[in-house]
């Protein structure tokens, strides 16, 4: 039954990029626009889950442990990982670094709650430290805050005896999250915490916002076409020293494909979620990986991180990690999960 219920997961999960992928040359084909981002992205994402499956079960530890290392390393090249003008806030990749920290935090927490023995996944929170560090060190302030909460989510998730109340509160942090930046477009907020969000985001951003608003009133339907945000904004067009993309994937999905475009990419979301938690391993480690996607969604609603190819296949390969049954397991993890999914009062004995 439950490898039947994975099999129906991962199934979901093929057609839901599929409908992206279908989607995205619909809008292209209506109003013209350039859908190979979206598609390298599905490509990208459809990719690192594979990836992530088969290593996860070959090399439960070694494959996040690698995959933490890999993605510190390029978070210190990562200005040079996309075309655009390389700057600060809000128009730099420092939405890509803190993502790429993101991800190796994440990895580096998986890691840990997959070893055996004590010293091996001390080894392994050590690494998730060090990354947090890598994000002082690259000036990631963003990395840090995500990084630090993702290692303190990790270690409290030693505490969950039920995997779906953190997934779902995981869901509505996304959410919340979301809805706030709708709200800053939307010019919809309070005076005082508007100006004072507004403040910490630049309002160069926050216009690059209000235009994506304004064309989704124009289009809700199917967006002006993937790829053609540049073209359709007032605040592109007076500013040469950007690189055409409103800096919200929500935002993105919105101008450029509709509010279907919208609905497609927290379904995918959604779906990320729901495999973790049919997945067989730990519930640590589940949550350890919940946690970095849901900072990496955090982090793509106020930034450009998703266009990023990097991110989205390491988002891949971390959902896939935490989803792999490894090999020569009897079934250790799969009775934890069915104990945490039982009882609050039961640790997976009897």
């Amino acid at each position: 039954m439950g490898y039947e219920r994975r099999s129906a997961s991962d199934a979901t999960g093929v057609a839901l990029l599929g409908v992206c992928a279908a989607w995205s040359l619909i809008t292209a084909g209506v109003h013209g626009g350039q859908p190979e981002g979206v598609l390298l992205a599905v490509l990208a994402v459809a990719a690192g889950y594979a990836g992530g499956r088969i290593c996860g079960a070959l090399l439960p530890v070694a494959a996040p442990c690698a995959g933490a290392l890999a993605g510190a390393g390029l978070a210190a090249v990562a200005p040079r990982l996309s075309p655009g003008p390389v700057s600060a806030a809000p128009l730099g990749h420092t939405g890509a670094t803190a993502a790429l920290l993101i991800l190796a935090s994440g990895a580096a927490c998986c890691a840990a709650w997959a070893a055996r023995g004590p010293s091996v996944r001390l080894a392994m929170r050590l690494v998730a430290v060090g990354v947090a560090v890598a994000a002082v060190a690259l000036g990631s302030v963003a990395g840090l805050v995500a990084c630090t909460g993702i290692l303190l989510c990790s270690l409290a998730a030693a505490l969950m005896r039920r995997r779906a109340l953190g997934l779902v509160g995981l869901a509505l942090a996304t959410a919340v999250v979301t809805g706030l930046t709708w709200a800053i477009a939307d010019d919809v907020l309070p005076e005082g915490l508007s100006a004072s969000l507004e403040g910490q985001l630049h309002g160069y951003r926050v216009q690059l916002w209000h235009d994506a608003l304004a064309l989704v009133g124009q289009e809700p339907a199917l967006g002006v076409g993937p790829g053609r945000f540049a073209d359709a904004s007032p605040t592109v067009a007076e500013n040469l020293l950007t690189d055409g993309k409103p800096h919200s994937a929500p935002l993105q999905q919105a101008a450029e494909q509709g509010l279907l475009g919208v609905v497609l990419l927290a379904a995918v979301f959604c779906w990320l979620l729901y495999a973790l938690y049919r997945s067989p391993r730990s519930t640590q480690v589940v949550l350890s990986a919940g946690a970095a996607l849901t900072a990496l969604a955090a982090v793509a609603s106020v930034g450009n991180a998703l266009s990023v190819t990097a991110v989205t296949t390491g988002a891949g390969y971390l959902a896939g990690i935490a989803t792999a049954r490894p090999l020569g397991d009897d079934g250790d993890d799969a009775a934890q999960v069915r104990a945490s999914e039982t009882s609050p009062w039961r640790d997976g004995h009897g």
